[in-house]
């Protein structure tokens, strides 16, 4: 194939549809964004375990295309959900893909954890897929930050590398003074930790 059209085909959006908590939502991704062929694993793992509220203002922290809030967005009609990223094309991605899946009730915008978003804006469910080279400053801001933004019994949901598990046990137990370890599996673990 000439380079041409090699570089042509690899320009063009990657889109495929996935049903999560039988939601079915298309996908557009590209190339440089996480996981763009298909919805990986830890992602599916949280959105298996994670309960969400028809009512709950949602705010989805690292969102990619928008896998997660999207989902959150459809699970909660009658709340708003607000997905953030540090990358400009994972915010225009998981914007165009709301659009696109007609969730009228999601947005997505560019901030580093909490540091674009309006102090004022308080949320009843908080979730993230954690990368798995957070280290432990950004997770402690992560950590404080959400646990300032949560109403009163707002819950943060969380997914990362098993490897990680004790430090999210002991940094979650150290911000909320609670943790629960929701799912283990082999590479991925689901916690929650709920404000008081």
């Amino acid at each position: 194939m000439p380079a041409d059209d090699y570089l042509h085909r690899i320009r063009q959006d990657l889109v495929f549809t996935e049903t999560l908590r039988d939601q079915e939502i298309t996908f557009h991704t590209t190339w440089g964004l996480f996981s763009p062929r298909e919805i990986d694993e830890g992602t599916r793992l949280l959105l298996r375990h994670i309960e969400v509220n028809p009512g709950d203002d949602c705010f989805d922290l690292g969102c990619g295309y928008g896998p997660v809030g999207l989902t959150l967005a459809r699970l909660a009609p009658e709340g708003r959900t607000l997905m953030v990223d540090k990358d400009f094309l994972a915010v225009e991605y998981a914007n165009r893909n709301a659009e696109l899946n007609g969730i009228t009730n999601a947005r997505a915008r560019l901030s580093n954890v909490f540091q674009h978003v309006d102090p004022e804006l308080k949320f009843d469910l908080i979730a993230s897929n954690v990368p798995a080279k957070v280290g432990k400053e950004l997770l402690a801001i992560m950590l404080h930050d959400a646990h300032a933004r949560l109403r009163p019994g707002g819950r943060l949901w969380v997914v990362s590398i098993t490897g990680l598990r004790r430090l999210f046990e002991r940094e979650m137990k150290a911000v909320f003074g609670n943790y629960d370890k929701v799912k283990q599996g082999r590479q991925y673990t689901v916690a929650l930790a709920v404000r008081d």
